[in-house]
């Protein structure tokens, strides 16, 4: 089947996580079954994009790899709403151990506005444990805590 995208980007140049997270900013405006298309050429983002997809119930349609090195994923928006909050500022501390990503973090929202969203993005093996415990003893609400690939998790928090 060949769809014809109702949104066309090019994120090539950029690392990861920026093609996932484009992908899930454009895919949250589109409806149900329409399908997106997303050039990138970091070698994660097929990883990335899989694993999203797989927890989102979005489609990854096809990845076809291009001539000039990138590759041209199709994705597909599930028929359900997204339950991914919109974060204002997102924070990346992939390669940072613990306690640093809950450091910088409490740093940022500090400056963030009350009901403000931070998006943090972690690999560190204890960061699932440590924010949750944060979030139940600290001014800030935890909406969300998603699974990534290559063992990064990724949790969206609330300033109170």
């Amino acid at each position: 089947m060949s769809d014809k995208p109702a949104v066309t980007i090019d994120l090539s140049g950029l690392p990861c996580p920026a093609p996932l997270l484009g992908a899930k900013k454009i895919i949250d405006d589109l409806q149900a079954g329409q399908t997106m298309l997303l050039m990138s050429d970091c070698p994660g983002s097929s990883d990335d994009l899989s694993v999203w997809c797989k927890y989102t119930g979005n489609e990854l349609v096809s990845d076809i790899k291009q001539p000039d090195g990138k590759t041209a994923y199709t994705l597909r928006k599930a028929g359900r709403a997204s339950t991914t909050p919109i974060a204002h500022v997102t924070l990346d501390m992939r390669g940072v151990s613990c306690p640093g990503p809950i450091l910088e973090a409490k740093k940022l929202l500090d400056g963030m506005k009350a009901g403000e969203v931070l998006q943090l993005v972690s690999d560190c093996p204890g960061s699932v444990d440590d924010v949750e415990s944060w979030g139940r003893a600290a001014a800030i609400e935890l909406l969300a805590s998603l699974p990534m690939a290559r063992n990064a998790h990724e949790f969206y928090l609330r300033k109170k």
